[in-house]
């Protein structure tokens, strides 16, 4: 895959939009409406709870919490989207179903709400495949997410702050990880701009890589040969042209 198949498009600002937008119509219309939709979290080992794990990236505890999330979730979606398009969706959607999966199976006895479970399994993803791939752009964009949330891991060990889900953090750092290991990205390479890129380059026929030895020394080319000495240097000669004379009509000499 060439250079070029990173791409922009509308969906890379549509998406995040969407989706941040989607977490705050939520909010509004709980707090407007008291619809108490905190009882729609992941509630561990309860048939109950289980539709949890549909509902709860979507619910949030108070405006902090649900602003916290807005913008990592809005970076990191269009990161997603530009970067891994072919996989968006699955991330997105088997990221929420597993990383909710495991949150109900291994958490304490709590609701468990807030969209934190999702932008942990972009993380980890976005940082092990960019890792894995090699590829330069994606490993710096590994780099990048390690730079801006490389503190998140704290959030993922018991007793660092109780108000907070880190077995959601936890389920969705192990997601994440599980995807870059199964999913499959195209086989990245930059594209040849230059000889010395090709697979097939030889160096000794490289004119440039003739001016130097085999200790990377500098050379000078071979001077130019020196051209043939003239027999008579500094005179011209001038030549006529004389036609034939005509025997039959000798008069006409």
């Amino acid at each position: 895959m060439k250079d070029n198949y990173f791409k922009f498009s509308l969906s890379v600002i549509a998406l995040p939009v969407f989706s941040v937008l989607l977490l705050w119509t939520v909010f509004w219309a709980n707090a407007r409406f008291g619809l108490h939709l905190r009882e729609y979290g992941i509630y561990p080992r309860t048939l109950e709870g289980l539709r949890g794990i549909i509902f709860s990236p979507f619910l949030h505890g108070d405006i902090s919490h649900l602003f916290n999330n807005s913008i990592p979730l809005f970076i990191l979606l269009a990161a997603l989207r530009f970067f891994y398009r072919e996989v968006t969706f699955k991330v997105l959607g088997y990221g929420i179903l597993f990383s909710g999966i495991l949150t109900w199976i291994i958490a304490r006895d709590a609701y468990h709400i807030g969209a934190s479970s999702l932008i942990y399994v972009l993380v980890s993803f976005i940082f092990f495949k960019g890792i894995r791939t090699g590829y330069y752009r994606l490993v710096a964009l590994s780099m990048m997410v390690v730079v801006i949330y490389g503190g998140l891991i704290w959030f993922v060990f018991p007793g660092v702050d109780e108000a907070i889900s880190w077995e959601g953090h936890l389920s969705g750092l192990i997601t994440g990880f599980a995807f870059s290991l199964l999913y499959k990205t195209p086989d990245y390479q930059k594209e040849i701009r230059y000889d010395w890129e090709k697979p097939g380059y030889d160096s000794s026929e490289d004119k440039f890589m003739q001016r130097f030895d085999e200790n990377g020394n500098f050379v000078n080319p071979p001077p130019p040969p020196e051209p043939e000495p003239e027999i008579f240097p500094g005179y011209t000669f001038v030549y006529n042209f004389i036609p034939e004379r005509n025997e039959d009509n000798p008069q006409e000499d």
